[in-house]
Formats: structure tokens, C-alpha cells, sequence
């Protein structure tokens, strides 16, 4: 285990791939950060659990693992030992915490978790920021890209460099913010977190735009033929490996080629994710038209069987009209049986017995 910073006079051995493997450092604010993060994301995928509620396994390994995984990676291993040594060591360190611990931190959705497990009145507060105006302006694409892309010229071409070589809270501090400027720029693009969002065609184009700018860094400092941070790499005292300008050479190379490969992977990433989210909204459109073909179908079937009711009732009453208007003869009516009956007893009274006949008589 080596120093947590080289110093002048006190420089590690020279850097060999078994040292690249084994020369780790302790830096107790980096663990600390990673300890209390992962801690809270545990804490909140137990309680999720416990409730009964199920969560990905795949978040949770790109959170804890690959995330904050990465992240002691650059702040603990040989790239921290090496980092205040060779710039090209600290140019690995640099993008592997502003492009490659922000994105996994991304995909494992924290803020998905937070909102699900936190108290009502702190969901609330969580989800009056991510709604707010602040959150709106610092995740829109060419704020937050325009932060990206100034963030290393800002670094590199100040005296703000050799302060974080100099200073360890500095240096610790500029790891940190590393990956804050990185979540800033990649949890919009590709994080699974509810947010605010510009669409793909704008995250593709912004994305598209950025790409430039870490192949024009990495050539300016490959160009250069002043040593960044001169003072701090001459009174270091190193006497193995490259000098400082070649080495400086090599991390402008490692800056432009990493830049431009990250980038297109995440353009790519977001092309596919374009042509994922155009499928399911296909799926949902041809669900929401499938719906209202059966609520129509619906609609019409009852219609129908409404007419035929109508028609059916018109029908019978129809009938009923029929048989009510037909003539019926007297004589089948009580009424009129009766007072025919009386009519003939009258008759016969009048005329007296009719005479019976030969035949009856005998």
C-alpha cells in the first residue's frame, strides 16, 4: 500500500503492471461517500422488500457494484497512488469518474428507490425539486452539456489543477466533483429516474455535440508545449518513466480517445433506447386503439339489440291493435245473449205454445 498523495520528495516506485495491481491507498473521504450512499440505496432496497415490493437486482448491481464500484476503484487503486505522479494516470482517473461511474450510478434509479421508500412529506419535497424550475434548467441538455464540456478546459487551463495537486481535501474534493458534473449530464440522457427530460432527438443531438470537444481538449493538451501544472511535476522529483511533457502527451491522447469512444457508446445506447421507447409506445397506441375498436363495438351491439327491442315492442303493439278492431258477433257477448234470450221468451209468450209436431206427439 503506498501514500494516498505523492508529495515531492516522497514519490511511489516506479508504476509496473504488478503495482498497477496491487498498489492500493487508503483515502478515507472517498470510502466515506461510498459508505454512506451505498449504505442508504441497502437500506432502501431492504425496505422495499420487506414490504412485500420487488427490485432489480440489475439496478442494485449497477448502483453498488459498477457505480460506486468504479468510483473506489479511481479513488483507491494505483490510479490514486499514480494520479498527483503522471498525468496520464490521473487523465484514467478523470474519466472514469466523470463518464463511467455517473452512467451505472444512473441506470441503478436511486431516485426511483427514494420515492419509493421515503415518508409522504419527504417524497413530497423529492418530487417538488425534480418538478421545479432549478431541476429543469440544470438537466436541460445544452445547460448541462455546456457544464460537461467547460468543466475540464476549466481545470486544466486554471491554476485550479495544481491546487488539487497540492491540496489534499482539494484533490478529494475534485473527485467528487467528478462525478456530480457527470450525473448532471448523464442522469437526464440515460438515467431511469423521473425527471425532467428533453426528447430523444434533443439528447442524441446533444450528445452529438459534445463529442468535439474532448477530441479538441485532448489535442490542445497533446499540443501544448507547456507542462500543466509545471511547478508541481518539476519540484516532484521523479526520475522513472517519461517526462512530464511526453507523459502530458499521452494523457491528452487517452482523453481524446476515451472521450470519443464513451460518447458514441452513449449515442448509441441512446439510439437504442429511442427505438425501444418508439416500440412500446406502438404497443401502447395499438392497446389504446384496440380499446376504443371494443367500446365502439360495444356501442354499435348495443344499438342493435336496442332496435330489435324497439322493433319487437312495435310488433306486439301492433298485434294488439289488430284484435282490438275486429267485429265480434252479438251472440258471443254475455250482454247480448242475455237480452236476446229475453226477446224470444217474449215472442213465444205472445204467440202462444207452438203446435208439436205428428212426430213428437206419438
Amino acid at each position: 500500500m503506498f501514500l494516498a498523495h505523492a508529495t515531492p520528495g516522497n514519490v511511489p516506485p516506479e508504476l509496473t503492471p504488478v503495482r498497477l495491481l496491487t498498489g492500493w491507498v487508503f483515502e478515507p473521504i472517498p470510502i466515506v461517500v461510498a459508505m454512506l450512499f451505498g449504505g442508504l440505496y441497502l437500506y432502501g432496497v431492504h425496505k422495499l422488500r420487506a414490504r412485500g415490493d420487488s427490485w432489480s437486482r440489475w439496478r442494485s448491481l449497477s448502483f453498488l457494484g459498477l457505480g460506486l464500484g468504479t468510483f473506489l476503484l479511481a479513488t483507491e487503486s494505483a490510479l490514486a497512488a499514480y494520479d498527483t505522479v503522471l498525468l496520464s494516470v490521473h487523465m484514467v482517473q478523470h474519466m472514469v469518474l466523470a463518464m463511467i461511474t455517473p452512467i451505472f450510478l444512473a441506470l441503478g434509479a436511486p431516485i426511483t428507490l427514494a420515492l419509493r421508500t421515503l415518508p409522504a412529506k419527504w417524497r413530497n419535497r423529492l418530487n417538488a425539486l425534480l418538478h421545479s424550475r432549478y431541476a429543469k434548467v440544470v438537466t436541460f441538455p445544452a445547460f448541462a452539456g455546456f457544464v460537461f464540456v467547460l468543466n475540464p478546459f476549466a481545470l486544466y487551463f486554471t491554476p485550479w489543477y495544481e491546487l488539487t495537486l497540492r491540496n489534499t481535501f482539494m484533490h478529494d474534493m475534485n473527485h467528487v466533483h467528478f462525478v456530480i458534473i457527470g450525473c448532471m449530464w448523464f442522469w437526464p440522457l440515460l438515467g431511469l429516474d423521473p425527471m425532467p427530460r428533453a426528447s430523444y432527438p434533443m439528447r442524441l443531438l446533444a450528445v452529438f455535440a459534445t463529442l468535439p470537444f474532448h477530441a479538441w481538449l485532448g489535442i490542445a493538451i497533446m499540443s501544448s508545449s507547456n507542462v500543466l501544472a509545471g511547478d508541481w511535476y518539476n519540484d516532484l522529483g521523479r526520475d522513472w518513466g517519461a517526462s512530464p511533457l511526453s507523459d502530458q502527451g499521452t494523457a491528452g491522447g487517452i482523453l481524446w480517445g476515451s472521450g470519443d469512444i464513451i460518447g458514441l457508446l452513449v449515442f448509441l445506447v441512446l439510439f437504442v433506447q429511442w427505438a425501444r421507447a418508439s416500440e412500446r409506445e406502438a404497443v401502447r397506441e395499438d392497446r389504446r386503439l384496440d380499446r376504443l375498436e371494443l367500446i365502439e363495438a360495444g356501442r354499435k351491439a348495443r344499438e342493435e339489440r336496442l332496435a330489435r327491442e324497439a322493433a319487437e315492442a312495435g310488433g306486439d303493439a301492433l298485434a294488439g291493435l289488430d284484435v282490438a278492431g275486429k267485429s265480434v258477433p252479438k251472440s258471443t257477448l254475455p250482454g247480448d245473449s242475455a237480452r236476446t234470450e229475453e226477446a224470444d221468451s217474449a215472442v213465444r209468450v205472445a204467440h202462444g205454445p207452438e203446435p208439436r209436431s205428428a212426430d213428437a206427439a206419438e
